[in-house]
């Protein structure tokens, strides 16, 4: 119903930034039901964690790791949604997934393949 395709990771050094973006494509009934969009990563060996998502109405949720130094937008009318990241840490290397809870037809949560960030030096 609803289709995620992420942009932006690759190779960064300590202290640089990257920008990640989302676009949400499919049938417009679901599309037109998304709520929440947001960001997930999974680090090897480590559960998958919320980064930060953001309504509709644009209220924003972060990870305690990652306030103050990641902003996350979202474009409602072009569907997508947008972590900026800055002061990266090594700690911050992970898959980044995109995801986007949809209501129409019913509740699903819908998840991109994801796009690797790696933060060295």
């Amino acid at each position: 119903q609803v289709q995620l395709v992420e942009s932006g990771g690759g190779l960064v050094q300590p202290g640089g930034s990257l920008t990640l973006s989302c676009a949400a494509s499919g049938r417009s009934s679901s599309i037109f039901s998304i709520n929440v969009m947001g960001w997930y990563r999974q680090a090897p060996g480590k559960e998958r964690e919320l980064v930060a998502s953001i309504t509709t109405s644009g209220s924003a949720n972060y990870a305690d790791s990652v306030k103050d130094r990641f902003t996350i937008s979202r474009d409602n009318a072009k569907n997508t949604v947008a972590l900026e990241m800055n002061s990266l840490k090594a700690e911050d290397t992970a898959g980044y997934y995109c995801h986007a809870d949809a209501f129409v037809p019913v509740y699903t949560k819908y998840w991109g393949k994801g796009t690797q960030v790696t933060v060295s030096s």
